[in-house]
């Protein structure tokens, strides 16, 4: 008897082991018999049920959106979740064209409280925004209504979203707020330049954030990074259209918190307006700060204004141009940064009077200038940057103001 029970013990673990391994990697399809998804039609209720499953399960579960294009009405996927959640969009899930059909007014698709989740799969989040650009006044009216964000992050946590698409949203690709650990890896933001107000990726309040290897073409910033992002790494990023990679605006409401801790590297920027850049609003309500900001390798390819401090930043004229911004910028490196551009001010470097810039460094900057507006030059005021094997007309060549484009 002992022996018959020696023997079927580990048979036993085995069929255990397995059986959980299984339970590990089930698949929930949106298109199984379960959740009755169909091709060309809306699977939203569909997906809302195998979040659900997942969402309860005890063990990790993968949620497959397999090929094909799905309509999907929009929702929040809410945690939190007892076990990791990996959602696999194979396919293409298009939003409504009407924005008055998706059930919430600024979001699309949105992640809420959830630990441990991964987007993968190499399929599209289809926006289908082009209507909505053209309602859009947001580039004259401070008072717009916001539409509606492709895909919406809200404390997320160790995270990752892997070869997935997102495609012609009606506002901002992403957002990311009060999230910590995120990964972004072979992402893809597609959009035309004249999508209005449509920010590739924007993070705030928000704290270890990494995107590397990802290609957005939008038009808007392609990265623009608001207030508390703190140890935030860009690396490898291509952009192209669109409005370059920004720090800010900053300074613009009353409870803002500091910027910290942000190395954008080896990112190359194409036909955009401007290249890296921080924009501070004058007028400002409070004192703040951004601080510890990094540049290095970036090449720009006939990008209009390449390296640029703005704290006179005021889209609208809707500001107090004559009141100096209370958002103190230090310790902030331009290293290596090279190519050509499109506008004669290369270099731009416009501090606040009231907080004059510290610890500002510029170093192998090579730029030349491919039109036909004058020489090549740079402008400085409330800053004395250290400068190092930067050639005499990009090296603070005067301090007079000069205008930067929104």
């Amino acid at each position: 008897m002992g022996l018959k029970l020696k023997n079927v013990l580990p048979m036993f673990v085995f069929l255990l082991l397995a059986s959980t391994a299984k339970a590990q990697s089930a698949a929930l399809d949106v298109t199984s018999e379960k959740y009755g998804g169909k091709p060309d039609s809306d699977i939203t209720q569909a997906l809302e049920k195998a979040w659900t499953d997942a969402c309860a399960s005890t063990a990790p579960s993968k949620i497959v959106v397999p090929k094909g294009t799905f309509k999907f009405v929009g929702t929040t996927f809410k945690g939190p979740c007892k076990a990791a959640i990996e959602f696999q969009l194979q396919g293409t899930l298009q939003a409504p064209v009407d924005g008055s059909q998706l059930p919430k007014d600024d979001t699309w698709i949105g992640f809420d409280n959830v630990d441990g989740l991964t987007l993968s799969g190499g399929g599209t989040f289809d926006g289908q925004g082009a209507q909505s650009w053209k309602n859009n006044d947001c580039n004259k009216n401070r008072q717009c209504k916001s539409k509606h964000i492709n895909l919406r992050f809200h404390l997320l946590t160790n995270s990752k979203i892997l070869d997935v698409t997102s495609k012609d949203s009606k506002n901002f690709h992403v957002n990311l707020l009060k999230c910590e650990k995120v990964e972004f890896n072979g992402f893809t933001v597609s959009a035309p330049k004249e999508s209005m107000n449509t920010d590739g990726i924007h993070i705030g309040r928000s704290t270890g954030i990494n995107i590397t290897a990802t290609t957005i073409g939008t038009g808007d910033d392609c990265i623009s990074i608001g207030d508390g992002t703190k140890d935030l790494t860009v690396t490898n990023v291509t952009c192209g259209p669109g409005h370059g990679i920004a720090i800010g605006s900053l300074g613009r409401y009353p409870e803002e918190e500091p910027v910290s801790g942000i190395n954008i590297k080896k990112c190359t920027l194409t036909d955009t307006t401007n290249g890296v850049r921080i924009k501070t609003w004058p007028a400002s309500p409070k004192d703040s700060t951004a601080s510890d900001i990094h540049f290095e390798d970036i090449t720009m390819v006939n990008v209009g204004n390449p390296i640029l401090i703005d704290q006179e930043y005021c889209p609208w004229n809707e500001c107090k141009k004559g009141v100096p911004s209370k958002v103190k910028i230090s310790n902030v490196s331009f290293k290596n940064i090279k190519g050509t551009c499109t506008d004669p001010v290369a270099v731009k470097l416009a501090c606040s009077p009231g907080l004059p810039c510290e610890n500002v460094e510029l170093s192998d900057i090579d730029l030349k200038y491919t039109g036909d507006k004058g020489p090549i030059t740079s402008v400085c005021s409330n800053v004395k940057p250290t400068i190092t094997r930067v050639a005499q007309p990009l090296a603070c060549a005067t301090s007079a103001a000069a205008p930067a484009s929104a």
